[in-house]
């Protein structure tokens, strides 16, 4: 029986004994953290090899001594290795610092000389529920941002062609194509091959943010598969206008890993070009340790094996508890991922807001109610980020716990006043 299927004497029966069981959790004082999309300890622990593997040898295959300046590019073994994961070519790579987030910021700096020279501020379409750090990228510009709905296969392309057809001022999208955040789900075949051809529809300088955070993080043994963007780029005649991001940065050492930034050759001189004013080149010495620690494609893949068996059962636990609390309550509604790092769930409109508060004063912390979309607004206040990655297991299970309870009786409460 859903909740909506009770009476008001019923709902508030319920919603007293919610709320005893509330007052019990309080009074535990926890300080548990489900916010961001943090590898664990342990996960860590799987590229602690990286300490020391050099062993002093820092030459490169052609005698380059990777401790001296130069190269923005990055070293060739790694733009090698990047081109492979990204399946681009050698020269349509560069390898930057650990985040490649700064990537993305820098790059779209350098096209905001370019935008700046119309008469209109440059606009965004932005996918919803999405990467909260994509809109802030875009505030910090001053770049408007306009919602696009997220479906099973990928952005509603149907909304996007049509909005890309009529508005000039509209110069780039925002996109997650693999386990995207924060819904998990994978780009289909035809959303990657019409997401290429948008640049011909598109006004100057258009820009496909192909952000691939997730590109090797499986939580099945049969992943499915993402279909070659620049394939279908060069298909079309747009790689110029798209840029193709990843990092290490869930697959080594979070906040020492290495990054890469794909895009047409002619592109990549252009942004080498610019970060020149600016920098000698990114650190050599850690990509050439990745490079020795990774190998290749398939020492990566026996690497993310490793993740995976830490983070299926942890994602299995939060699928698990879902179902067996709210799975009849018709209260709530979540995404079953195959990869990536969170789960999306979403409640009865409005309360979404009200849930967060009411788990973080039981000692629960969440990414913050609307962080999925633009200025942290979301017009239905319903979509809750979960990051089950960081917490060990016991914690996660006592975390899934609170937020259930919250959202139980938060939707209580909505049907009380209804």
């Amino acid at each position: 029986m859903t909740y909506q299927d009770l009476s008001k004497a019923e709902l508030e029966a319920l919603h007293a004994s919610l709320s005893e069981r509330l007052d019990a959790v309080k009074a535990e004082k926890l300080s548990l953290d489900l916010t961001r999309g943090k590898p664990g300890a342990d996960q860590l622990d799987l590229s602690n090899e990286l300490d020391g593997i050099l062993n002093g040898f820092y030459l490169l295959q052609d005698g380059t001594d990777v401790r001296n300046y130069g190269g923005i590019l990055g070293i060739p073994e790694a733009r090698e290795f990047g081109a492979e994961l990204l399946q681009v070519q050698t020269d349509e790579v560069m390898v930057g610092g650990n985040s490649s987030l700064t990537l993305m910021y820098l790059y779209l700096n350098m096209m905001m000389e370019q935008w700046q020279t119309e008469d209109h501020p440059p606009r965004f379409l932005c996918p919803v529920p999405g990467y909260d750090r994509h809109f802030a990228i875009c505030e910090e510009f001053d770049i408007e941002m306009t919602p696009v709905p997220m479906t099973a296969s990928g952005p509603d392309m149907d909304t996007v062609e049509r909005l890309v057809g009529e508005d000039p001022y509209i110069k780039g999208i925002w996109c997650v194509p693999k386990y995207s955040n924060p819904t998990g789900c994978t780009y289909s075949n035809d959303t990657v091959k019409r997401m290429a051809q948008l640049p011909e529809i598109a006004g100057e300088n258009f820009v496909i943010m192909w952000d691939n955070a997730y590109i090797a993080h499986h939580l099945t043994e049969t992943p499915e598969p993402l279909h070659s963007i620049m394939d279908c780029c060069r298909a079309a005649q747009t790689t110029d206008s798209l840029v193709i991001l990843a990092s290490t940065s869930k697959i080594t050492f979070a906040g020492a890993g290495i990054s890469f930034l794909a895009t047409a050759p002619e592109q990549l001189s252009l942004f080498e070009r610019y970060l020149g004013i600016a920098m000698i080149g990114f650190d050599k010495v850690n990509q050439l340790r990745h490079v020795r620690f990774l190998k290749d494609q398939t020492g990566l893949a026996e690497h993310m094996e490793k993740h995976r068996q830490i983070l299926a059962p942890k994602f299995n636990r939060v699928l698990s508890i879902l179902e067996s609390e709210l799975g009849n309550a018709g209260i709530a509604t979540w995404t079953q991922p195959e990869g990536g790092y969170f789960v999306s769930l979403d409640t009865m409109p409005g309360i979404a807001g009200d849930v967060i508060r009411m788990a973080s004063d039981a000692g629960v912390k969440l990414t913050p109610a609307g962080a999925t979309f633009p200025h942290g607004q979301d017009p239905d206040d319903r979509n809750i980020r979960i990051a089950p990655t960081f917490p060990p297991v016991e914690q996660l299970d006592k975390a899934m716990s609170v937020l259930v309870l919250c959202i139980q009786l938060c939707s209580a409460d909505h049907l009380i006043k209804a």
